[in-house]
C-alpha cells in the first residue's frame, strides 16, 4: 500500500491550494473570486456556507459571468455547527454547459490518486444517488459505472438523499461524494457519512440537470452543469498525515501566536478526556473563531443583536471567554491575533489586508481605553465609536471587558438622545429638518398667488443683510398663520439672500431677525421654485406670523469656508475633463492641475448672461450665471468657439466663490473610489485642511524613510505599524500610493530577512539529525540535541520530524533565546516499534521542562532558559530509564 506523506514540509497548506489552482487553470478554468461570507443581498442566508453564492441564479447576458464555461475558486464559508470549523475554505470547480459527469469523475480520480496528490486508492469510498421512486428518478448508474474504474465494487454505495437542491425551487440535481479513510487497512464502509473523524468526506460533486418548479415537479435544464466543493483544510490534513485539521500548518501559526499572546502552555493536540484542563480545546476555539470573525468583519458584518450579527456576537463572546478563563489571557489578546490571520491568509484573500485595521477594532477604541481614568469608559466615547465607526454598544462593552473596563451605558444613552435631538435639526437635504414640501404644498402656494424670488447670491460672498417679508409658514403637513417659540417649521419669504442647496453647493445657515424675535435657519431647500427656510423659533415668547418683516442674516463666516471648496470643485471638474478617461494613476496629475491654478493666483469671474448667449457655451436654464477662472466671462461670450477656452474652467453656476484661486491656499485629493455602478466619488480638502494633509504625509514619509535603516524584528514592527497608519491617514492619495509602494519594498525586505533567517535556522536544526546519526550508530534509542535557532518553533518542530522520519528514534530538541531568556522544546517518539511504547512524550517533556519552569505537551516552552543544560540532563536520564 502506498504510504502517505509524513511531514508538513512535503505538502504545506499553500502548496495544497496552489496545486489545486494550477491543475484547473491548466484545464482552462477561470478564477471566479470568492463571494463574501456575508451574503448582504440575500437576507434568507446568514452566511455563505458552501456553494458559490455569486454563481447562483440567472446571469445577465451582458456580464462576464454569462460568458463563463469553466471556473475555479476557493470559497470562504461559515457554518455555525459542530461538524465543521465555523470558518473553512471550499476549493471548487464548475462547468456551465460544458463537461458533465464523465470528465470530472475521471479527472478527479487521477487528480487525487495518480497524477497530483497521489493518495492511496484503497482509502477512498464513493457514494452516488440511489434514485427516488416518488420523484420518478432512477439511480445515477452513470456516476457509479465511472467510479468502478477507480474503486473496488465494495467501496461505493448508493444513497437516496444524494440529491442537492438550493431551495424549494431552482436548479438541482444528483450528487456524488468522495470519502477518505484516515486509518487504512480496514473496511470503513460503516463509517461513511457517520460523523466519524477518521473517515471523512472531502469532495462533493453536484450534477445540476433539473429545475425544481413551484409545483414541486422537476424540469430538465436546457444545459447541464457541474458544481464541486473540496474541503481545503481536510485535504491538507490528509496530505500532511494528520488526524486533525488543527494539527496542520493551517492552524499551527495561529496556535504559536496564541501561545505568545497568552503565555499558555503550547498546543499539544489533546481532545476529549485527555484534554483535562481544556487548554487544547481553548486553542482550537480561539484559532477557529478569530478566522471566522476576521473574514466576517472584512466582508461587511460585525457582532450585534440580530440575525447573523448575533451569531457573530456569540462566536466572539465564546472565543474571549475561552481565552480569558482557560488560557488566562490578558485583556486585549483577541484583537492581537488578527495580524497572524492576515499574514497566513492575506495573500489568498487580500480583503483581509485591506480591512485589517477595521477588523482589529479601530484604533479609536484603543486610544480611548488607554486614556480612561479609572475603570469606566465614558458614554460619549462609546457613542462616538457607535456613531462614527459603526461599533455596536455590545461590541464596545465586550472589548472593554477584555481590558478590565466597564462602559458608562447611561452616558451612552444620554449622548444618543442628544444626537437624536440634533438630528431633528440636521443640516442635510434628505432629512430637511423633517420638513419637505410635496407637489400639493407647492400647488397651494401658487393658488395663494405667491411668487418668490431668490436674489442672486453674491459671487464672492457679500456680507449685506437683506430685508424681506414672511409669505407662508409650513409644518410639513399644513400651512399656519403663525409659529411660536420652539416650533420647527419652514418659512417662505418674499425674497431671500439665503442660498438653497443646489448645483453641488450646500445650503446657507443663519437667522431671520424680526421685531417679534429670532428664527434660526438650519437648512435651506428649494421645492418647485420656492425656497424653504427650515429651522425653529427661538426664545420663550418669540412668535413669527405671515406678513412680518424680517432681516435675512446669512452666516457669512460659514459661507466663506464653503466658497474655496466650491471654486476648487470647478477646478477639479476642469482637471477631470483634461485627464479623461479617469484612472487611479491619474490622481497625481489631477491634483497637480488644481494646485497649479491655485499657484497661478487666477481671478474668478462671474457674469449673468442670456440663455441665447450661454447656449453657445453650454446648456443651462434661463437666466444663467457663467463662472470662469483665469479669463473674463466677457472674453468667452465674445468668441465662444475659440479653442483657447478649452484650457479655461468655465461653468454655469449660481453658487458662491472665492475672488482669486490663491484664497483656496492648497488642494489635496484624499481618495477616489467607486460607490455604485458607473459612479465614482472623489474626496478632497482645501485651505488649512489641505496643508494638514500634506504635513501629515511629509511626517509619515520621513518615518518610512527612516525605517529602512532598521533590521530584524524592529523593522518588522515598524513596517506593520506604518502600514496601518498610512492606510488610515487622511493624506493626499498620490502620496499615499507612494508611501504604500515604499512600505511594500520594506515588507519585501522583511520577508527576505525572515526567509533567510528561516533557512539558516533550518540548516542549524540539521545539527539534530547529525547528533541522531551518532546516537543511532551507538545503538541508542533516543537523542537529545540543542540547536541555536532562537524561538523558531517551525525549525525545531521540523528537526524533530526529520529525526523520527530518517533515523526512527525518539528525539528531544532544545533551543533558547538569550534576549527573552525563554526556551523552545519539542519532542517526538516513533509511533511504530514496541520499544518506544514505554516512553510517553508528554511525560518526557514534563520532566525535561521542570528546570525551565515550563509545562508539558508535545511541543512546549520554558520561561527560564538559563537552566537548559540541567533540563537536557533530566531528559537524558528520563529517556534512559524508560528505554532501558
Amino acid at each position: 500500500m502506498p504510504e502517505l506523506p509524513p511531514t508538513v514540509t512535503e505538502w504545506p497548506a499553500a502548496k495544497v491550494r496552489d496545486t489545486f489552482i494550477s491543475f484547473f487553470e491548466a484545464k482552462e478554468h477561470v478564477n471566479w473570486v470568492s463571494s463574501p461570507v456575508v451574503p448582504l443581498n440575500d437576507p434568507t442566508l446568514l452566511f455563505a456556507n458552501a456553494v458559490q453564492t455569486n454563481l447562483l441564479g440567472t446571469a445577465d447576458p451582458n456580464t462576464p459571468l454569462s460568458k463563463l464555461t469553466r471556473a475555479w475558486n476557493t470559497q470562504k464559508c461559515i457554518r455555525a455547527d459542530t461538524y465543521h470549523h465555523t470558518f473553512f475554505e471550499m476549493l471548487g470547480n464548475w462547468s456551465f454547459g460544458d463537461y458533465f459527469k464523465e470528465k470530472p469523475l475521471n479527472g478527479l480520480g487521477s487528480f487525487l490518486q495518480r497524477q497530483v496528490y497521489k493518495l492511496p486508492t484503497d482509502r477512498f469510498y464513493a457514494t452516488y444517488f440511489g434514485g427516488d421512486e416518488q420523484l420518478g428518478l432512477a439511480p445515477d448508474d452513470e456516476a457509479r459505472d465511472i467510479w468502478l474504474k477507480f474503486l473496488p465494487l465494495d467501496m461505493y454505495f448508493h444513497l437516496v438523499d444524494n440529491f442537492w437542491e438550493m431551495g424549494d425551487t431552482g436548479p438541482c440535481g444528483p450528487c456524488t461524494e468522495i470519502h477518505f479513510d484516515r486509518i487504512g487497512n480496514r473496511d470503513a464502509t460503516s463509517l461513511v457519512n457517520n460523523d466519524d473523524p477518521t473517515c471523512i468526506e472531502i469532495w462533493n460533486l453536484v450534477f445540476i440537470q433539473f429545475n425544481r418548479e413551484s409545483d414541486g415537479s422537476l424540469k430538465p435544464l436546457p444545459a447541464k452543469h457541474v458544481d464541486t466543493g473540496l474541503g481545503f483544510e481536510r485535504l491538507t490534513s490528509i496530505l500532511q498525515n494528520k488526524m486533525s485539521n488543527y494539527d496542520t500548518d493551517v492552524f499551527l501559526p495561529i496556535f504559536d501566536a496564541i501561545h505568545l499572546a497568552t503565555g499558555a502552555p503550547l498546543y499539544s493536540g489533546k481532545v476529549g478526556t485527555e484534554d483535562v484542563d481544556k487548554v487544547d480545546m481553548a486553542y482550537r476555539v480561539v484559532a477557529d473563531h478569530i478566522r471566522t470573525l476576521s473574514f466576517a468583519i472584512a466582508d461587511g458584518s460585525c457582532p450585534g443583536n440580530e440575525g447573523r450579527e448575533y451569531v457573530l456576537r456569540r462566536i466572539l463572546r465564546r472565543a474571549v471567554r475561552y481565552g480569558s478563563e482557560v488560557l488566562k489571557a490578558q485583556e486585549g489578546f483577541f484583537n492581537g491575533l488578527v495580524g497572524v490571520v492576515v499574514k497566513v491568509m492575506g495573500d489568498v484573500f487580500p480583503e483581509l489586508k485591506q480591512h485589517e485595521m477595521h477588523i482589529r477594532g479601530i484604533e479609536k477604541f484603543k486610544k480611548a481605553a488607554q486614556e480612561v481614568q479609572g475603570k469606566i469608559l465614558s458614554g460619549q466615547e462609546a457613542f462616538v465609536l457607535w456613531d462614527t465607526y459603526g461599533f455596536p454598544l455590545d461590541l464596545t462593552q465586550l472589548m472593554a471587558e477584555e481590558r478590565g473596563l466597564t462602559v458608562d451605558v447611561t452616558g451612552f444613552n444620554i449622548a444618543m438622545d442628544e444626537a437624536r435631538e440634533r438630528s431633528r435639526n440636521a443640516q442635510n437635504k434628505k432629512a430637511g429638518g423633517a420638513i419637505v414640501m410635496d407637489a400639493d404644498a407647492t400647488a397651494a402656494l401658487h393658488k395663494m398667488g405667491l411668487l418668490q424670488r431668490m436674489i442672486s447670491a453674491s459671487l464672492h460672498g457679500s456680507r449685506l443683510d437683506h430685508e424681506s417679508v414672511i409669505k407662508a409658514i409650513y409644518t410639513g403637513t399644513e400651512f399656519l398663520e403663525s409659529a411660536a417659540a420652539g416650533d420647527e417649521v419652514g418659512i417662505i419669504l418674499e425674497t431671500t439672500s439665503f442660498y438653497a442647496e443646489q448645483g453641488g453647493q450646500i445650503f446657507d445657515t443663519g437667522s431671520l431677525e424680526g421685531s417679534c424675535g429670532s428664527f434660526q435657519v438650519c437648512n435651506v431647500q428649494i421645492y418647485g421654485g420656492f425656497v424653504l427656510h427650515i429651522g425653529s423659533v427661538t426664545g420663550e415668547i418669540d412668535r413669527f406670523s405671515v406678513g412680518d418683516k424680517v432681516i435675512c442674516k446669512v452666516d457669512y463666516n460659514r459661507r466663506k469656508l464653503i466658497a474655496p471648496n466650491h471654486t476648487c470643485t470647478h477646478m477639479l471638474n476642469f482637471a477631470l475633463r483634461v485627464c479623461k478617461p479617469i484612472h487611479p494613476d491619474h490622481l497625481r496629475r489631477i491634483e497637480s492641475i488644481v494646485n497649479d491654478q491655485i499657484k497661478d493666483e487666477l481671478d474668478v469671474y462671474g457674469k449673468e448672461a442670456t440663455l441665447a448667449d450661454a447656449k453657445r457655451l453650454m446648456i443651462y436654464p434661463d437666466p444663467v450665471r457663467v463662472v470662469t477662472i483665469g479669463r473674463k466671462v466677457e472674453d468667452l461670450l465674445a468668441d465662444p468657439d475659440n479653442a483657447e477656452w478649452l484650457s479655461v474652467s468655465a461653468e454655469l453656476c449660481g453658487g458662491t466663490h472665492i475672488s482669486n484661486t490663491r484664497e483656496a491656499k492648497a488642494f489635496a485629493l484624499l481618495s477616489e473610489e467607486g460607490i455604485a455602478k458607473g459612479i465614482r466619488r472623489i474626496t478632497a480638502v482645501t485651505t488649512d485642511g489641505a496643508f494638514k494633509a500634506m504635513e501629515l504625509a511629509f511626517s509619515l514619509e520621513q518615518e518610512v524613510d527612516a525605517a529602512s535603516d532598521a533590521e530584524g524584528s524592529l523593522l518588522e514592527k515598524k513596517v506593520a505599524s506604518l502600514r496601518s497608519r498610512v492606510d488610515a491617514a487622511p493624506i493626499p492619495a498620490p502620496k499615499k500610493a507612494d508611501l504604500r509602494t515604499k512600505i511594500s519594498l520594506l515588507q519585501d525586505q522583511v520577508r527576505k530577512e525572515q526567509k533567510k533567517i528561516a533557512e539558516e535556522n533550518t540548516q542549524k536544526a540539521v545539527k539534530a539529525t547529525e547528533m541522531a546519526d551518532g546516537a543511532a550508530s551507538d545503538g541508542k534509542a533516543f537523542c537529545i540535541s540543542l540547536v541555536d535557532v532562537g524561538l523558531d518553533t517551525t525549525a525545531v518542530r521540523e528537526a524533530v520530524l526529520k529525526v523520527i522520519e530518517q533515523k526512527g528514534i525518539s528525539v528531544m530538541v532544545f533551543s533558547t533565546d538569550e534576549t527573552t531568556n525563554k526556551a523552545v522544546v519539542y519532542a517526538g517518539v516513533p509511533e511504530n516499534g514496541e520499544k518506544f511504547k514505554q516512553l510517553e512524550v508528554s511525560e518526557w517533556l514534563t520532566a525535561a521542562l521542570g528546570p525551565l519552569k515550563g509545562r508539558c505537551g508535545k511541543g512546549k516552552g520554558g520561561t527560564d532558559a538559563s537552566l537548559v543544560k540541567e533540563a537536557m540532563d533530566v531528559a537524558t536520564k528520563f529517556a534512559s530509564m524508560k528505554l532501558s
